[in-house]
């Protein structure tokens, strides 16, 4: 209601997973490549979100996947492949610390960072990735993609009129909300 409708759906919201599709072993640790201990936090994070893990795994976006250079997705999907797959108990995620400039150009591989920056970034570039190849998908659509259907969300704002009651609805679309918890 007061939303516009997606021309086009992405990603079918019912093919996305919520549970483990298997059962994962605990997987290999991530070692500090410096100060990337910001970065490592929300590896764990995502590697561990089931929906987008399930996702990866299955390797559909890499099988369909355009892109030339840079692909955050592409580098999330290898990420979680070795640390779920691997044997080793501990990996160094050197493929996203080699292109942590493409994620977020104030990240360096040896400056300290802060994790929700890097998280909001991350969303953002694998959101980026989702939408690659549908540069003319109009807005509702954008939302459409697995990465905001796992962690979007929309702001609704809502005015009233004081004087006739009458009510106006806006949406916003967002990937990450930053919430004052005291």
């Amino acid at each position: 209601e007061g939303m516009a409708l997606p021309q086009r759906i992405l990603f079918p919201p019912e093919e996305i997973c919520m549970d483990w599709q298997q059962r994962q072993r605990p997987g290999a640790g991530l070692c500090n490549l410096g100060s990337t201990c910001y970065i490592n936090v929300i590896l764990q994070c995502l590697t561990y979100t089931p929906p987008l893990a399930n996702y990866l795994l299955s390797r559909e976006h890499s099988q369909l996947c355009h892109r030339q250079g840079f692909c955050m997705m592409c580098i999330m999907e290898a990420h979680v492949r070795k640390v779920l797959r691997s044997s080793a108990n501990v990996i160094w995620p050197r493929a996203v610390v080699r292109d942590l400039k493409f994620i977020g150009e104030e990240f360096e591989p040896d400056m300290a960072g802060d994790a929700y920056e890097f998280l909001r970034c991350a969303l953002e570039a694998m959101q980026r990735a989702c939408l690659s190849g549908s540069s003319d998908a109009d807005i509702s659509s954008q939302t459409t993609t697995i990465i905001h259907q796992i962690f979007g969300g929309f702001l609704k704002s809502r005015v009233k009129c004081l004087r006739c009651q009458a009510v106006s609805d806006s949406y916003k679309a967002f990937l990450h909300v930053l919430l004052d918890i005291k």
